[in-house]
């Protein structure tokens, strides 16, 4: 089993900086990068993807809620077919970048509360799929949730993620904070490979859940997130896919 190691980034927005994009683009194999509702703009998306070319890292679309002052991380009501759109217009416009360097479009990963609804919320789901099939792309998301059963009936390739650096609940779903605490590095990655091997992880009540590992995602805003990426690559390369 090939597992990647992937990281949301491009997420500075003008003057603003958010996460070390150079420090972390050696760790991982997949980059899923800010699309300008969340995080980023076009200088910040087009520097994003020269770097990941420069590494050989593939590169998704990170689509969001239009949620610039929250950082995307705040729910909103809106119906199917304006989310499919707005998901639509940030998919299509960092595949212009892309189609830019000569780099084709790896996959698309919702962000922050549009990931969490779309675990949930069937009409969530739909609307990233129906964004997501215009492309016909993988897309990232939790493993027995709304994800995998909406994108696979969709006949979506669907990628399952384990977060290296966020808490489960004791029902298995991801606890999304506004703000990402500090992790310890090496237990990270021991969660990291007990994720792979074991396909298990620890919910903050102790109890033990059920998680599927495909990838594994690193926020680059996690405090000390390059020190984290570093030794959850080094702990499991013995499953690590290649870079491309």
């Amino acid at each position: 089993m090939a597992v990647a190691i992937n990281c949301d980034m491009g997420e500075s927005f003008g003057l603003y900086r958010m996460g070390d994009d150079v420090g972390m683009m050696p760790h991982i194999t997949v980059a899923n990068v800010a699309c300008g509702f969340h995080a980023s703009d076009p200088n910040h998306m087009r520097a994003t993807v020269a770097l990941a070319k420069q590494h050989g890292v593939r590169v998704g679309a990170h689509p969001s809620l239009p949620d610039l002052q929250g950082f995307g991380r705040r729910e909103m009501k809106i119906p199917r077919d304006e989310l499919a759109n707005i998901v639509l217009y940030q998919i299509g416009a960092l595949k212009a970048f892309l189609d830019a360097a000569g780099m084709r479009l790896n996959h698309v990963k919702p962000h922050g509360s549009l990931y969490g609804m779309a675990a949930r919320q069937e009409e969530m789901a739909q609307a990233v799929a129906d964004a997501a099939l215009v492309y016909d792309v993988p897309v990232f998301g939790m493993a027995g949730t709304l994800h995998e059963e909406v994108y696979t009936a969709r006949g979506l390739t669907f990628v399952s993620e384990y977060y290296a650096d966020l808490d489960y609940a004791a029902d298995g779903g991801l606890i999304i904070t506004r703000e990402h605490t500090a992790v310890d590095p090496q237990e990270a990655a021991t969660r990291a490979l007990r994720a792979i091997e074991e396909g298990k992880a620890t919910s903050i009540e102790g109890s033990d859940v059920t998680v599927r590992a495909d990838c594994i995602c690193v926020h680059s805003d996690t405090p000390g997130a390059v020190e984290v990426a570093q030794a959850v690559k080094a702990r499991v390369a013995p499953y690590l896919e290649k870079a491309a």
